[in-house]
C-alpha cells in the first residue's frame, strides 16, 4: 500500500516539474508590446517617402484621382504593408480631415473641397468605404493590436463606445393618491388642516 502510494507521489511530482517548463501565457504588458523586426522603421520609412513623392494631380479630373487611388493601394500591396487614411490623403495631396469632410458630406467652410466634381468625391468615398473594410478584417481576423485598431475606428470611422439611456417620466392617474394620503404625506400642520378643510368645505357648498 505504501508503495503504491509512493509511486502516486512520484507521477504527482513529474506532472507538476513537467507544468513548471511549459511556457506561460502571454501577460498584458507583453500582449500589447509593440512586434519590431530589424528593418521594419527602414521599411515604413522607404513607403512614406514613395508617398510624399508622388506628383500632385488635379482633384477635379476625376480619372487623376482614381488612377492615384489605385496606385496608392498597389504601392501598399506590393510593400504587403497596411494602408493608411492618412497615407491616402497625401496620395491626394489632402489633409486627412478633408477626406472625413468628404466621406460625410460636412465640408464646413471648406468652399473648395465641396465643389470638387461628384465623381471625384464618390471615388474618395469608394476609397475611404475600402479602408474601413480592410480595418475591419484587420480586426476579426487578429492582424491588429485590438486598442490601436479601437483608436483608429473612432479616430478614422466614426466609431464610438457608448451607453444609451432612455428617460421615462412616471406616468400617475388620480386614484394614485387618496386625500388622506396627501394630508399625511405634506400637510402635518393641524392649523393647515384646518384652513385646507374649510376651504374644500365652502367650493363643495358653492
Amino acid at each position: 500500500m505504501a508503495t503504491k502510494k509512493k509511486n502516486e507521489d512520484n507521477v504527482v511530482k513529474d506532472i507538476v516539474e513537467q507544468k513548471k517548463k511549459e511556457p506561460r501565457g502571454k501577460n498584458i504588458s507583453e500582449t500589447l508590446a509593440p512586434v519590431t523586426e530589424p528593418g521594419d522603421n527602414t521599411k515604413y520609412v522607404m513607403l512614406g517617402m514613395k508617398l510624399f513623392n508622388l506628383p500632385s494631380i488635379d482633384l477635379k479630373d476625376p480619372q487623376q484621382v482614381s488612377d492615384r487611388l489605385n496606385e496608392f493601394f498597389t504601392i501598399h500591396a506590393e510593400a504587403d504593408m497596411k494602408p493608411t487614411v492618412s497615407g491616402m490623403g497625401m496620395a491626394l495631396g489632402l489633409d486627412r480631415r478633408r477626406l472625413w469632410e468628404i466621406k460625410t458630406g460636412n465640408y464646413g467652410t471648406q468652399k473648395a473641397i465641396a465643389e470638387l466634381p461628384t465623381l471625384t468625391k464618390d471615388f474618395i468615398k469608394r476609397a475611404y468605404e475600402y479602408m474601413e473594410i480592410l480595418w475591419e478584417n484587420y480586426m476579426q481576423n487578429g492582424k491588429i493590436n485590438p486598442v490601436s485598431g479601437i483608436f483608429l475606428g473612432k479616430n478614422n470611422f466614426g466609431y464610438q463606445d457608448k451607453q444609451e439611456y432612455v428617460l421615462t417620466p412616471n406616468s400617475t392617474n388620480d386614484s394614485d393618491y387618496s386625500a388622506e394620503d396627501i394630508r399625511k404625506r405634506y400637510l402635518t400642520d393641524s392649523a393647515t388642516l384646518g384652513q385646507l378643510s374649510d376651504s374644500l368645505d365652502s367650493d363643495s357648498d358653492s
